[in-house]
């Protein structure tokens, strides 16, 4: 992480670009808590660069005076790995919904796992599409009655803090957007984490499927006495759906992606400049 002295406020990360979700949208919150989170950090934002894909959280980028990319659909991870590759001193966001996450977007996020890339993926998942007005996405609760399904969903929703877990992600975490002061917090913890730091924050979309006082009535904190180094013990809490768990599942240290990517390099030892191949095409 690149830090300045004098860290900016809150206000001078906000873009021109103003939000345009809806009203009571879960997506601020976590907008809120990244700004927040930068700004307690120190984080210098010309070294601060954020990838997003397609739905409501594709226009994060936008909203942050900081470098952005709005990709395509599902390949949010790529395009934060090859951001993180070409330059690993910039601080890295990758930002997504649960449809972009776990439904197109899903074959990536084994690979981001294991490979440890060193970036923060915040998911903001509110169960169903938002952008497309209110299709059932890969989170949706078995019987969620909406227009695209009015006899019920049938399909199982996806668990996305097991999945990742089973991956081998090395950060795993989930917090709640009406919750502030702890998702800043979470937020922080994934970004002094030296590699793939993941998280699933429930965000709900108050103008399709209004989840929070659902939310409200079943989320708790991580017991105290969790031992956040246990994968088993991780999974078995991420498996619990009656009450869900916010906080922190797992967390261990392990060699980042492009620390290994260095000591590859090292060992071909190779004499390659791209200073001197870009000054051959300089008349």
């Amino acid at each position: 992480m690149i830090t300045q002295s004098e860290p900016l406020k809150v206000k001078d990360l906000k873009s021109d670009v103003k939000p345009i979700w809806c009203p009571g949208c879960g997506d601020f919150g976590v907008l809120n808590a990244m700004l927040k989170a930068l700004t307690d950090l120190k984080l210098d934002p010309a070294y601060v660069a954020i990838a997003s894909g397609i739905g409501c959280s594709g226009r994060f980028p936008a909203f942050v005076n900081a470098y952005g990319f709005h990709g395509v659909h599902g390949r949010v991870l790529p395009l934060a790995t090859g951001i993180k590759v070409a330059n690993p001193e910039l601080t890295v966001f990758a930002v997504g919904g649960d449809g972009d996450a776990f439904s197109i977007g899903a074959g990536h996020l084994p690979h981001a796992a294991r490979r440890n890339v060193d970036i923060t993926y915040i998911v903001m998942d509110n169960e169903i599409y938002g952008l497309t007005k209110g299709q059932p996405s890969p989170t949706s609760p078995v019987g969620m009655e909406k227009k695209a399904s009015p006899y019920g969903t049938y399909d199982i929703p996806l668990n996305p803090t097991a999945m990742v877990l089973s991956y081998g992600a090395t950060f795993v975490a989930r917090g709640f957007s009406s919750q502030p002061r702890e998702l800043t917090e979470l937020i922080k913890r994934g970004v002094q984490h030296p590699g793939f730091a993941f998280l699933q924050v429930i965000s709900p979309c108050v103008t399709f499927y209004d989840t929070y006082a659902r939310f409200k009535d079943i989320a708790a904190p991580i017991p105290e006495d969790h031992d956040s180094s246990d994968r088993a013990a991780a999974i078995k809490l991420a498996m619990t759906t009656d009450v869900q768990y916010l906080g922190v599942f797992y967390q261990e240290e392990q060699m980042s992606h492009h620390a290994r990517v260095d000591q590859v390099r090292d060992k071909a030892g190779s004499d390659f400049s791209l200073e001197d191949l870009l000054k051959r095409f300089v008349r």
